[in-house]
């Protein structure tokens, strides 16, 4: 009876030293990458019955798409890879302000989710950092990746979220963001698919180092 050994796992050259790729690391990385897709699909499926369907029922069924996108979301913000210890868990502490501030005017709201936030734009102040929390993945992938898609969405939700909440974008304008920012979000999740899994789990001797920097202060 033969016994199979696995290979050695291969040795990457970091900043500060060697490491290597384990299997959980990838597993981290592709639960990110489902992350990602699920909340593209909700959010394109989501867009899509509002762009391309005149009827207003199909605002009740933008709550439970924006609950699994929501979900979606918050699972890739606590696999992604940053650097940053502060900036990672900065952008977590958004998602959950907006999670919450969603949760709590689902529930006081008599209209649907989208119709309250659509027509009470200040409702942003809360339910809008789930979006800055999703910008804040699009910055990274665009700074850390160059990606065309992502540079892109990292200017239109911002300027959509904060266009009607001053009120300074027309209707079609504002139709137009939210067909450009589902498409490119699509097109964002389905390259992310192809990308080798070692370029965004990154360098780990880099999470080493600051790592032992925070300790060293404490």
């Amino acid at each position: 009876m033969t016994t199979q050994t696995l290979p050695p796992p291969e040795v990457y050259q970091g900043q500060f030293g060697e490491f290597t790729i384990t299997q959980s690391d990838r597993t981290g990385v592709m639960i990110y990458r489902a992350g990602l897709m699920v909340a593209a699909v909700s959010f394109a499926v989501g867009s899509a019955l509002i762009l391309f369907n005149n009827n207003p029922t199909v605002v009740t069924a933008l709550t439970p798409l924006y609950a699994c996108f929501g979900l979606a979301l918050g699972v890739s913000l606590f696999t992604i890879h940053i650097y940053m210890a502060s900036l990672h868990r900065m952008l977590q502490i958004f998602w959950a302000i907006g999670s919450m501030a969603s949760v709590i005017l689902a529930i006081s709201s008599t209209q649907p989710l989208a119709l309250t936030v659509y027509n009470q734009p200040l409702t942003l102040f809360g339910v809008g950092f789930i979006f800055v929390a999703l910008t804040g993945i699009y910055f990274k992938e665009a700074f850390c990746f160059n990606r065309l898609e992502t540079k892109v969405l990292t200017l239109i939700v911002p300027l959509l979220l904060l266009g009607h909440l001053v009120g300074i974008l027309p209707t079609q304008g504002e139709s137009v963001l939210l067909g450009i920012w589902a498409t490119l979000f699509l097109v964002f999740a389905l390259r992310k698919t192809v990308q080798e899994i070692p370029a965004d789990i990154g360098d780990k001797s880099v999470f080493t180092y600051l790592k032992e920097q925070r300790l060293a202060k404490i």
